[in-house]
């Protein structure tokens, strides 16, 4: 009996298959999308958080780009997508960012994604998205979840203005240099920071800024989320008699007391920081500028400084 003919594989059909998500035990297909580079936040805990549109991006992307596969991977397999994943991370930026500026160019369709959250907050995916639009190739962004805006609106500090800082130095010398440049920063400040660390940068936190109100939020989003309130000072004393947490941190600081201005503790600060980076003429403008004083009383408290040597 003759064995019968192998059916055929439908070319279409396969693309279908791979360009789609699930979404509640349903599959959908993914429209097609449009060539360029597309930016995906994704959640920073709990994977629900990720928007349709993502899903829908990532399912019809010719390649994910990921600063770790292992990580993404876990997200596309929860929601079913097979779309294959390219390393891009700051080991291989620089090798990796003309090959993905080529594939571009050819009309590809590539997503970029970080571990969790808004990629090019705190990663090197700024450098890509500065090189193409400097070749003028498509760059769009899909918004989505951020560790920033969610301790932010946690924290119950100002939000009109902040700053974000990112990760502080890991040494103290240059960690308290920067926290003096960031002490009269009229804005409510936003930082990453590491468990076996965060005690530390509280202590310093507190010496430098004094009892401002402050948060620390850990874990966000996820089933053990914790937001701590209080001072500065209290924080730093607390954390300090603790084992050290869990976790990814993000600590926000209230701003200074605008009615209050600076001492002459944190003038000189200031000015000692600004003069070991740039010139009189500039650190003087900069310090002028972050803390109110008129200009040429922080000139005439510069060369002090620099007559003395401090």
């Amino acid at each position: 009996m003759p064995r019968p003919a192998p059916a055929e594989t439908d070319p279409d059909a396969e693309s279908s298959r791979s360009r789609s998500y699930l979404v509640g035990g349903h599959r959908l297909a993914a429209p097609a999308l449009s060539p360029g580079l597309h930016v995906v936040a994704t959640p920073i805990g709990t994977l629900g958080d990720i928007t349709l549109r993502a899903l829908e991006t990532l399912a019809a992307a010719d390649a994910v780009l990921c600063e770790d596969t292992r990580v993404t991977a876990k997200l596309l397999s929860h929601y079913g997508i097979s779309t294959r994943l390219v390393a891009y991370h700051e080991h291989n930026a620089a090798e990796m960012r003309p090959k993905i500026m080529a594939r571009i160019e050819t009309g590809e369709r590539l997503a970029l994604v970080s571990d969790a959250g808004t990629p090019l907050i705190s990663d090197p995916g700024f450098k890509l998205v500065r090189d193409l639009a400097a070749a003028d190739l498509p760059v769009t962004h899909l918004p989505g979840a951020s560790a920033v805006l969610t301790a932010l609106v946690l924290a119950g500090l100002p939000t009109d203005r902040f700053f974000f800082e990112g990760f502080l130095p890991a040494k103290q010398a240059a960690r308290r240099a920067r926290l003096a440049e960031l002490v009269r920063m009229p804005a409510t400040l936003v930082m990453f920071d590491t468990g076996p660390r965060v005690a530390e940068s509280l202590a310093d936190l507190a010496e430098a800024f004094g009892p401002r109100p402050a948060a620390l939020a850990r874990e966000l989003t996820k089933r053990f989320e914790e937001v701590r309130r209080g001072a500065l000072t209290d924080l730093a004393a607390a954390l300090a008699e603790e084992p050290a947490p869990k976790g990814e941190i993000v600590l926000v600081v209230g701003p200074p007391d605008e009615e209050a201005p600076p001492s002459a503790d944190d003038l000189d600060a200031l000015l000692t920081a600004a003069l070991a980076r740039a010139s009189v003429k500039d650190a003087v403008a900069e310090v002028s500028a972050a803390t109110g004083l008129k200009r040429r009383d922080v000139y005439a408290r510069a060369l002090d400084l620099a007559k003395t040597g401090a």
